[in-house]
C-alpha cells in the first residue's frame, strides 16, 4: 500500500520577503552607523538613495524626503556621515537596506560627546542654575553687542533695535566668532565690556553654522567668564535649533540674533513672540513624540492583527465626545445652581440692606412718637380731670367758702390766737375779725356765755 504524500507549505516570494522584513524590523532597534556616502541618487520624488561603506563592506540606504528636509547640510558622495537608521528590507527586490531617520557629519559625533561632557560638568557645578542668573533690565540704557563687526547677525540686531527703540544707544565690541583664537577673543571682549560698565545689557551673538563653526561658544573658559560677569548677558548663537554652552550659562538665551534684540527691548509684541516660540517648541515635541510612537508601532505591528488601531481610535473618540458632553452638561448645571444661589443671596442681602433697615427703624420711631404723644395727651387729660375734681373738693372745704357764706374768723389782735369761746375774751381786749372781704379790729365791751 503506497504511503500518502505529505502536504507542502509553499511560500511565494512576496510572502517570504514580507516575513523577513517583519522579522528584521521587529528584531532590531534604531542603530547608529558611521560610514562614507557613495552612489548618491536623488530622483524627482525628493527621496535620497545611496550606499554607506567602509573599507570592507557596504549597505544600501534610503533617506525619504520628509527626513531629508530636516538635514542641516547637503550630503554628497565621499562625505563621512553618522546616521541613525532602522533595518528593513525592500520587498520588491529583496534588498537589505537601512531606512535613515537622522544624518549628521561624522566629525560632529566627537564634538557632540565633548559638548555633552562639558555641559554635564558645568551643570553639576550649578552654572546653569536659574537662581544664579541675573534678571534682564526692563528698559536698558545702553546695549553692548559682542560679535563680528561684519557679520549678518549684527546687522539683524541693529535693524530690529532701530525699529523697536531707535533712541537706544548701542556699542559694538568686535571680535572673532569662529576659528582657533575666537574663544579667547570673545572672552576678552566680554571682560572689557563688563569692566567699562557703559552697558547694562550685553548680547553675545553670531549667525548659524555647523557644530565646528559654533565650537568657540562651547569653550569652558568663556562659559565661566559669562557666569562671572556683573552685566546680564543674552546669548543668541546660531539658528533656532542650535545650542551652545554659552546659551546655557547666559542669563537668557535667544533663538536668533533678531530674537535677542526683541528680548532686549519691550513692546506689545513680546508676548506674541513668546507664544510663537512656545508653539514651535511644542510642535517639535509633538513631532518627536509622534515619531517615537510611529517607531513603536513598527515594532508591534505583527501583534495588532486582531485589534485594529482605527477601532481603538474610534472608541476613544466616542469616549472623548461622551466625556466632553458630560462636562458641558455638568458645567451648565453648576452654573445654573450658582446663579440661583447668587439670586437668593442677593434677595437676602436686599432684605438685610442698611437702607431698608433704616427705613423700618424710622417707621417704628414715627409710630412710637405718635403712641407717646397720644399717651401723654391721655395722661394730661386724666391729670387735668383729677386736678379739677380735687380743686372742687378743696374749694368745698376751704375756709374762704365758709367766710363767703357770712361766717368770720376772730383772733386775739395781739397774739393771733383764734378765739372760739367767749371765755377766751375779756372786756377791753382788742380782737381781729377776718371777713370774706376785708377784716375788722375792735375792742370787747362785754362777754357772755351761752347757757
Amino acid at each position: 500500500m503506497p504511503r500518502p504524500t505529505p502536504s507542502r507549505d509553499i511560500w511565494s516570494v512576496s510572502r517570504l520577503n514580507g516575513e523577513i522584513r517583519a522579522v528584521l524590523e521587529g528584531s532590531f532597534p534604531l542603530l547608529w552607523v558611521e560610514g562614507e556616502i557613495s552612489n548618491l541618487a536623488i530622483p524627482r520624488s525628493g527621496h535620497s538613495y545611496f550606499s554607506l561603506k567602509d573599507a570592507h563592506a557596504q549597505v544600501r540606504c534610503a533617506l525619504f524626503r520628509n527626513k531629508r528636509q530636516l538635514l542641516r547640510f547637503q550630503p554628497k558622495d565621499g562625505d563621512k556621515v553618522l546616521i541613525r537608521a532602522r533595518i528593513s528590507l525592500y520587498e520588491a527586490r529583496g534588498d537589505f537596506q537601512l531606512v535613515v531617520e537622522h544624518m549628521e557629519p561624522a566629525g560632529e559625533g566627537a564634538l557632540q560627546r565633548a559638548f555633552e561632557a562639558l555641559k554635564a560638568k558645568l551643570d553639576h557645578e550649578g552654572l546653569f542654575d536659574a537662581k544664579r542668573k541675573k534678571a534682564l533690565p526692563a528698559f536698558p540704557r545702553c546695549i553692548g553687542i559682542v560679535t563680528s563687526a561684519t557679520g549678518a547677525a549684527v546687522r539683524d540686531i541693529l535693524q530690529i533695535l532701530k525699529r523697536r527703540f531707535p533712541a537706544l544707544p548701542v556699542i559694538i565690541y568686535p571680535t572673532l566668532v569662529q576659528g582657533e583664537n575666537a574663544a579667547q577673543e570673545i572672552t576678552r571682549m566680554l571682560k572689557l565690556a563688563d569692566q567699562r560698565g557703559d552697558c547694562d545689557l550685553l548680547i553675545l551673538t553670531r549667525g548659524g553654522g555647523s557644530l565646528e563653526d559654533l565650537w568657540a561658544f562651547n569653550d569652558e573658559t568663556l562659559a565661566r567668564t559669562i557666569a562671572g560677569l556683573n552685566t546680564p548677558v543674552i546669548s543668541a548663537v546660531g539658528h533656532e535649533t542650535d545650542f551652545t554652552i554659552a546659551d546655557f550659562v547666559a542669563d537668557r538665551r535667544a533663538p536668533t540674533p533678531s530674537a535677542a534684540a526683541e528680548l532686549a527691548t519691550r513692546n506689545q509684541e513680546q508676548l506674541l513672540a513668546r507664544l510663537q516660540e512656545l508653539r514651535q517648541r511644542l510642535g517639535r515635541a509633538i513631532q518627536r513624540r509622534m515619531e517615537q510612537h510611529r517607531q513603536h508601532l513598527h515594532h508591534i505591528r505583527h501583534k495588532l492583527q486582531i485589534l485594529h488601531p482605527q477601532r481603538q481610535l474610534q472608541q476613544n473618540q466616542q469616549l472623548l465626545d461622551e466625556l466632553s458632553l458630560r462636562l458641558e452638561q455638568n458645567t451648565h448645571r453648576q452654573l445654573a445652581q450658582k446663579k440661583q444661589q447668587c439670586d437668593q443671596l442677593a434677595a437676602r442681602l436686599q432684605l438685610l440692606a442698611p437702607a431698608r433697615q433704616l427705613a423700618m427703624l424710622k417707621e417704628r420711631l414715627v409710630r412710637h412718637q405718635q403712641q407717646l404723644q397720644h399717651s401723654m395727651e391721655q395722661i394730661l387729660l386724666r391729670k387735668k380731670l383729677r386736678f379739677s375734681g380735687l380743686s372742687r373738693s378743696l374749694q368745698a372745704v376751704s375756709p374762704l367758702q365758709t367766710l363767703a357764706r357770712g361766717y368770720s374768723i376772730t383772733t386775739d389782735a395781739d397774739t393771733g390766737k383764734v378765739i372760739t369761746h367767749s371765755s377766751d375774751t375779756a372786756p377791753g381786749m382788742r380782737i381781729h375779725t377776718r371777713l370774706a372781704e376785708g377784716s375788722l379790729v375792735s375792742v370787747v365791751e362785754k362777754c357772755s356765755r351761752r347757757d
